[in-house]
């Protein structure tokens, strides 16, 4: 594996400089395959770019709470807990990819941070306990648990198709509830198939006896582990220090979900984020914990949200051209009913190599493929997932989301490629079946 990891250290870009490279790809193909001008295109994109404010913070929310959660007290110490279970080292590493794939299904900001610093804290006490703890794997099968995350409670896809006038809603004029995605029998039984064969592949590359292991240093810190207490004087500070303010928005939020879903309310975008938002507010000691939690968390969102705008342009210049309508006519002649999931799937994971947000992918890629899903008579359901699938695939060899994993653990994307390399092979045997059955049953 160590090729493709000097690859992608020397030659691969940041994510923001993808999404200038593809806004004047995009910008070029409308100019030779439609009848748009350079004033068109240029206004198009200028237009689009406002057009996903409302799905940018949304977005934002979504990672900005998960990262807030994961290092809430009550988290910390729970994972802490969790440390201490693993009594071999084939057990660790498997233990570190489960829990992290569980927190990723309920939400993806969660997973990203729960996996990390559970490998932190699995690798400490399994020295304690005398095990030889190889950390780049460990923090590696952390990392891994996010490659089902599109297939869990805070997908974007699945959210923004069952949310009343997003952009998919508008283009199927009907919404797509998470029962026919997210909580489908063979969405659930992929979700089961993956962790069974990333898990097997991650025990088969596992080191042996003799391998090198780079175990965690002694010294090592992370974040939480240098926190300092601010100080309580004044009334104002006895106020900011206090619980019962934050208690109190936390049970108001509770209040509102239960009678959101008592009402035969469904999940959303805005639900997802307000249930986080609850469980953020009833789980920190005051607003003064909250608000430092926030501003660690919110270092990992600035570039999300720089990116946003230039998708939203992306879509400008494809709606307004006439080039989704071409993509989409070569998708319709390309594939057929059969194989129509298997191709958006792996289209997806192309796609997503280039435009690493799950959001921003769906809202570049999403309305071609349900145009042309939809002219096939291909279930939208099935042409969501695989976009789904395709999104989370690939982020195992896009750096884009492991930096965050990467900034907490100290390591490098070289140190953790070739691991979750295998967690690409072994999660893209089940996805693409996963999408080939259901063509065939189709």
């Amino acid at each position: 594996m160590r090729p493709v990891n000097s690859v992608v250290e020397r030659y691969i870009p940041s994510a923001l400089v993808f999404a200038i490279v593809l806004t004047f790809l995009v910008a070029i193909l409308a100019l030779l395959l439609t009848d748009a001008g350079p004033v068109d295109v240029v206004k198009g994109w200028g237009e689009g770019l406002s057009g996903l404010l409302a799905f940018m913070t949304q977005m934002a929310l979504i990672l900005l709470l998960g990262h807030t959660l994961a290092n809430t007290g009550p988290v910390r110490r729970g994972l802490a807990s969790l440390g201490g279970l693993p009594r071999t080292a084939l057990q660790a590493y498997l233990f570190v990819f489960v829990v992290a794939a569980v927190a990723s299904l309920i939400t993806w900001g969660l997973g990203l941070v729960v996996g990390v610093l559970l490998a932190v804290q699995v690798a400490r006490q399994g020295r304690e306990k005398g095990l030889e703890l190889h950390f780049p794997l460990l923090v590696a099968a952390g990392y891994s648990g996010y490659v089902i995350w599109h297939m869990g409670y805070s997908g974007s896809g699945t959210l923004t198709a069952a949310t009343e006038g997003s952009f998919i809603a508008e283009q199927l004029g009907r919404t797509i509830p998470i029962s026919e995605t997210t909580f489908a029998w063979w969405n659930i039984v992929a979700i089961i198939a993956t962790i069974v064969v990333v898990g097997i592949g991650l025990a088969l590359v596992a080191p042996r006896a003799g391998d090198r292991i780079v175990e965690l240093k002694a010294e090592a810190r992370f974040g939480a582990d240098t926190a300092v207490e601010d100080e309580v004087v004044t009334p104002a500070d006895r106020v900011d220090a206090n619980r019962v303010p934050t208690l109190l928005v936390g049970l108001m939020l509770v209040a509102y979900l239960v009678i959101h879903y008592a009402e035969g309310g469904t999940a959303t975008l805005d639900i997802v984020n307000w249930t986080f938002l609850a469980l953020v507010f009833l789980l920190v000691r005051s607003p003064l914990e909250l608000i430092g939690l926030v501003k660690d968390a919110a270092s990992n969102v600035g570039e999300i949200l720089l990116q946003f705008p230039l998708y939203a342009g992306i879509m400008g210049i494809m709606a307004t051209s006439g080039l989704i309508t071409v993509f989409s006519d070569f998708m319709v002649e390309t594939a057929g009913p059969t194989t129509f999931g298997l191709l958006a799937f792996l289209s997806a994971g192309v796609v997503n190599l280039f435009v690493p947000s799950g959001g921003g992918q769906f809202a570049v890629q999403g309305p071609v493929m349900l145009d042309a899903g939809a002219r096939l008579g291909v279930d939208p359901s099935v042409t969501i997932m695989a976009i789904a699938y395709g999104d989370q695939w690939t982020n195992m060899i896009q750096p884009f989301w492991a930096l965050p994993v990467l900034a907490i653990s100290g390591l490098k994307i070289r140190d953790i490629l070739g691991y979750t390399m295998v967690t690409l092979i072994a999660s893209g045997l089940v996805f693409g079946t996963t999408m080939l059955l259901l063509g065939l049953a189709s």
